[in-house]
This record gives structure tokens, sequence and C-alpha cells, in this order.
């Protein structure tokens, strides 16, 4: 009698989410956005710097942070940062769910996909709670979210299962 022995076939498994590769990379990717966002409204779009921090204060604070007037005011730009950074960790988290198996150019492209969608997102779908994200549809939010999207792709990519020394 031959004896066969038998072994389990090798499992391939997803790598964990690394939470703080994607809490690095919402706070990287956060930033890009922002000041992106803030220095082509006022140099492409000719509008103040501080209207999108007011937009995503309203969010919080309701629609009297909206301009006018467009000026720094830190009350607001305190509640729109948390506000702000708070979904980009989320949104972080989100996707390293769902790319985080992926390659470096894999990874890029679902992240500028991943933009494009969460700018669908933000001034189609979120307008009927928020309706004064309407008046910033076009081509600068489209391009900070892409921006967001590969920069978020890139960061994780760069820190997920790295020893971050703190």
């Amino acid at each position: 009698m031959t004896e066969t022995t038998t072994t389990a076939p090798a499992r391939t498994t997803a790598p964990a989410l690394d939470f703080k590769a994607a809490l690095i990379a919402g706070l990287i990717a956060g930033a890009v956005f922002m000041m992106l966002e803030m220095a082509l409204v006022a140099t492409v779009g000719g509008g103040s710097p501080w209207g999108p921090p007011r937009m995503i204060a309203a969010i919080g604070m309701g629609r009297d942070v909206l301009p006018p007037p467009a000026t720094f005011e830190i009350g607001m730009f305190v509640v729109a940062m948390l506000i702000h950074f708070a979904l980009s960790i989320v949104l972080a988290i989100v996707f390293a769910l769902i790319a985080g198996r992926l390659g470096l150019v894999p990874a890029l492209i679902a992240g500028a996909v991943f933009g494009l969608a969460l700018y669908g997102l933000h001034f189609y779908g979120m307008t009927s709670v928020f309706p004064w994200f309407a008046m910033a549809r076009g081509g600068i939010a489209i391009f900070a979210h892409i921006s967001f999207g590969v920069a978020l792709a890139w960061s994780y990519k760069a820190f997920q299962n790295k020893v971050v020394r703190t």
C-alpha cells in the first residue's frame, strides 16, 4: 500500500491594511489637494484662495461661512482643515482596502480613477446636501481630485509595510 500525502494549497491572501501608511498617505494627499486647490483657484481661477477652505468649513459650520468675503479667518480655517484631513484619512483607508495589493503603476492609475470618482461624488452626488459645491465644478476641481488620488496612491505604496520611525 502506498502512502499519499496531501498538502494544503498555498494561499495568497491580501496584505493586511497598513493603517499607518494609510494615515500618512491621507495626510500627504490631503495637503497636496488643498495646496493645489487654493493655488489654482487664486492663480488660474481668479478667485480667493480662501474660497475652497470656506466651502469645506461650511460642511460643519453652515452656509454662513461661505464667501463673500472669501478672506482668511482662523476659526473657519481650523474647522476646514479638521474636516478635510479627517475625510482624507478615511478616503485613504478606503483606497488602501481597494488597491493595497496593486503594484505602483496600477495603483497610480487606480488612484487617478479614484480621484475622478471622488470628484463626481463630491460635486454631483453630494450637492443635494451641500449645494454650494456645484459652484466649484470644473477643471481646477477635477485636476485637484485626480492629483489627490495619484498622491494618495504614490504615498500609500511608498509607506506600505515599511517601518516608519516616530
